[in-house]
């Protein structure tokens, strides 16, 4: 005879569940207060792991946690429709002991999320609305295009230097890069006997056309997406910084979201990644290089705006001066590209364009 599961049986008691994600299945660790519950392993289903803790722990609240990575935000959110509060962590910020580091298994890190979200030692990551994540994706696709065109000139180049084709010295750097109009016809004019050879390098050429005609597409609709009502206002603001174009705003935008979670400029700073390692003890501080953390495309953009800005700006051309006199030009430009968030953050909160010559 089956009874009925009074509703109410763990009312006032937390359950952390910590997920290990994978394409196809999910290994769920679950705790209460005190105890474990199991580890195991399901489909790759919010509902069906939502029905499960529903099913065995009626009236609790719910807690989850994973590590942010290829499945992006979905989950979180779905677990969330499904009454489950579900938390994303950077996976450098979970606790993990040594023995855990040399036996990385997947109940093991589905353990460690677990007794990490129950400990509450972690600062979860911000989870975006899901149309700031899909604006996110066509600014990022920008960047990738970008990287795509880089490698098929480099393999021009690359195997023009292979079978011992000069380019000319009226050629420039710039001219190679880009493609002008003239190094193309050049190579297309190429007196190559080998069909082969020469297919080759036609086969390059047209990828490479593709590939700039995509980029200009996704241009235009990135300029587009900028004049769109959520973005305008504080696009207008950003631009009317020196050194800081279409590109650099609209991903400034869509990567920090709302301003107003960040409560200073270290915190924002971090978060993007513009920050130096460091390792002290005793007397003795070292600083490394920048952390791997945040957007690398980000990061990319905001330094290359710092070197149009200390072009453009008189007082970042100032500061830049003042710096070179103590370290070296490329330390410099983090510390100018510092200032520049500085500056991007203070307009978007006050909401008034930047003067040219402020401090």
């Amino acid at each position: 005879m089956e009874t009925k599961v009074n509703q109410k049986l763990f009312e006032g008691q937390s359950i952390y569940v910590g997920i290990d994600c994978h394409k196809k299945n999910w290994t769920v660790s679950i705790l209460g207060e005190e105890y474990e519950h199991k580890t195991m392993v399901q489909n790759a289903d919010a509902e069906m792991l939502a029905a499960y803790l529903k099913r065995n722990f009626p009236g609790a609240q719910y807690q989850a946690v994973y590590e942010a990575g290829f499945n992006g935000f979905e989950p979180c959110r779905k677990l969330r429709g499904n009454g489950i509060n579900c938390f994303v962590i950077h996976a450098a910020d979970v606790p993990t002991s040594h023995k855990e580091k040399i036996q990385k298994l997947d109940a093991v890190d589905s353990r460690k999320l677990a007794r990490s979200l129950r400990s509450k030692e972690f600062n979860p990551i911000d989870i975006p609305e899901k149309k700031l994540e899909s604006d996110r994706a066509l600014v990022r696709q920008r960047f990738r295009l970008m990287k795509d065109l880089t490698r098929t000139k480099n393999r021009v180049r690359s195997i023009l230097f292979q079978f011992g084709v000069q380019v000319p010295e009226k050629f420039t750097a710039t001219q190679t890069r880009s493609w002008s109009r003239n190094y193309m016809k050049w190579i297309e004019d190429l007196p190559i006997d080998d069909e082969s050879l020469k297919q080759t390098i036609s086969n390059y050429l047209h990828i490479g056309q593709t590939q700039r005609e995509e980029l200009l597409k996704v241009n235009r609709q990135v300029k587009m997406m900028s004049q769109s009502e959520a973005y305008k206002k504080n696009f207008d603001l950003l631009i009317s910084i020196p050194g800081v174009g279409v590109i650099t705003s609209m991903m400034f935008l869509v990567q920090i979201g709302d301003m107003r979670r960040f409560k200073d400029l270290d915190n924002l700073c971090n978060y993007i990644g513009l920050v130096p390692s460091m390792h002290g003890s005793g007397d003795r501080l070292q600083t490394g290089k920048m952390v791997h953390r945040g957007r690398k495309e980000l990061k990319i953009l905001l330094i290359e705006a710092a070197w149009e800005a200390v072009r453009l700006d008189p007082v970042m051309m100032a500061t830049f001066h003042r710096l070179i006199l103590r370290m070296n030009k490329f330390k410099a430009i983090i510390r100018i590209s510092r200032k520049m968030i500085s500056r991007m953050r203070k307009i978007l909160i006050m909401q008034t364009p930047y003067q040219l010559g402020v401090n």
